[in-house]
């Protein structure tokens, strides 16, 4: 039904698989994993406002970015030994027992053990599914797809927060979990009824000591940038000693990649100048990513005092923004070239980032929602070109660890990122308590009541003003750091090759 000519690379059977069918499943999986981030992102006030632990906060996303960006490269290499469709199906099913464990939480480390468990198969969906288009589409053809596969952010970013506002409000935030059950289920048949494929079969080389190695790396580096300046001082011996092993197990891990036979990041592929800048400025970019949607509803609904649905819209923008720009990516990165069309984005990632920097609690949302609309364009412009310069660059038994490798970068620099700036705006909001004596009875948790129109309400002036005065104040220096990482991507994208091979 309207079979078109597949790549010549890849290992699909054209003969049965219904193009059309695979791209509309594919962004079905992609729309599960893209509302989730921004149903959770508006629901977390209310999450936090009920379990407590307001100190757990930036946990909650850690915990999934981290499995999701250490499982992400396993299964880009395991989908080049088995198969996509295996793989992204067993991904979607410990994603969905994840949502489900997620919805029945009743304490912040029961959610982040839950969030664990959603994040270690959400790993698998965002680079498969990209990595599927890559194999069903030739090079002309991915730039417009990507562009498809980008809107399901935009589809995601009007009807999550939407939605996430709509249940927290009238139902119970534990459904914004529940939801992905039936789009879970839906994205399994549609694999298995529209994509099939012929592979090679070979003895599978899974790389369990690079895992290892990756996660623990990556955990330490996370509990010393979140828990650094609270639960111990910078400058001490807990820092020290985890900080060492962090960057031993960190070594360890590149050392092994680089002899071992089917490793799980092959650096080799970093030898192309325009793959090892999109991967660096891919974990710059993750950065400035979670720093928005983690705390930009924290800002509006704690310091501006707007209703949870106002906060979620203003994170609407910039999945608006995404899904146009990459549009538009997709087309001028055939004209203009990968390096110009990257250029444009890193301006706007700066033009966004100056803007939140710029913010105060006697803003409109208004002007919040247009910075965050400028970090979307600035995403999507970016990360298409990236996707589709890695894709093209590339053959079929390769791609899929090299869209991985994208992708764990990303999703480093978000595990970074939530880690790094929650570490700084729970240690800037206690330098800020303790520097206006403001007393026992003020601490971290103090600022969930920020959260809770009712416990809002139930402040007194002086300690309303100086909750939310210190929430600002804390979250000013959080966007001044975002404001530095969108200038470093800006600096990395300038030194992409000005000419790309064809494919």
């Amino acid at each position: 039904m309207g079979q078109a000519m597949v790549h010549k690379d890849s290992k699909v059977r054209s003969s049965k698989t219904k193009r059309p069918y695979v791209l509309a499943t594919v962004m079905l999986a992609m729309f599960m994993a893209a509302i989730e981030a921004t149903i959770v992102a508006t629901a977390m006030p209310a999450v936090v406002a009920e379990l407590g632990d307001f100190s757990l906060y930036s946990w909650v996303f850690s915990s999934y970015l981290l499995m999701n960006a250490v499982t992400v490269l396993i299964y880009g290499k395991l989908s080049d030994l088995f198969g996509r469709k295996p793989v992204l199906t067993i991904g979607i099913i410990i994603f969905l027992i994840g949502s489900i464990l997620c919805g029945l939480a009743s304490t912040m480390e029961w959610l982040i053990v839950a969030r664990f468990v959603q994040g270690f198969g959400a790993g698998a969906v965002m680079p498969i599914a990209s990595t599927i288009v890559g194999d069903i589409y030739t090079k002309e053809e991915r730039a417009k797809i990507q562009g498809y596969l980008s809107s399901v952010w935009g589809i995601s970013a009007i009807m999550g927060p939407a939605i996430g506002g709509l249940l927290v409000e009238f139902v119970s935030w534990r459904f914004v979990f529940w939801i992905n059950i039936p789009l879970g289920i839906l994205a399994i048949i549609g694999l298995y009824l529209f994509l099939h494929e012929e592979i090679e079969k070979r003895k599978p080389q899974i790389d369990y000591i690079g895992a290892i190695l990756l996660t623990i790396s990556v955990t330490l580096f996370m509990f010393i940038l979140v828990e650094g300046g609270v639960r111990f001082e910078w400058l001490s011996m807990p820092t020290f000693l985890l900080g060492g092993l962090a960057l031993f197990s960190l070594i360890g891990f590149v050392l092994y990649e680089r002899k071992v036979e089917e490793p799980m990041m092959p650096f080799e592929l970093w030898s192309e100048r325009s793959i090892l800048i999109a991967n660096l400025t891919s974990l710059t970019t993750g950065v400035i990513l979670i720093g928005l949607s983690t705390f930009l509803p924290t800002f509006v609904q704690g310091v501006m005092e707007e209703k949870p649905i106002v906060a979620g819209l203003t994170l609407t923008t910039m999945s608006i923004g995404w899904p146009i720009a990459a549009m538009i990516s997709g087309r001028s990165i055939l004209t203009i070239g990968f390096r110009t069309t990257s250029i444009l984005g890193g301006i706007s990632l700066i033009c966004g980032s100056i803007i939140f920097v710029m913010l105060s609690g006697s803003d409109s949302p208004l002007f919040a929602a247009s910075g965050s609309f400028l970090i979307g364009i600035g995403m999507g412009l970016t990360t298409t070109a990236f996707i589709v310069s890695i894709q093209s660059t590339v053959a079929w038994n390769k791609r899929g660890v090299a869209t991985a490798t994208n992708m764990f970068m990303r999703n480093v620099g978000s595990t970074i990122g939530a880690a790094l700036l929650g570490g700084i705006l729970n240690s800037r909001l206690l330098s800020y308590l303790s520097s206006k004596d403001a007393g026992e009875g003020m601490n971290l948790d103090s600022a969930t009541t920020l959260l809770n129109n009712s416990e809002r309400s139930s402040l007194t002036d002086e300690a309303r003003q100086l909750l939310q005065q210190g929430l600002e104040y804390a979250l000013h220096d959080v966007y001044w750091v975002v404001f530095g990482f969108a200038l470093l991507s800006f600096i990395l994208i300038v030194f992409l090759p000005k000419k790309e091979k064809a494919d």
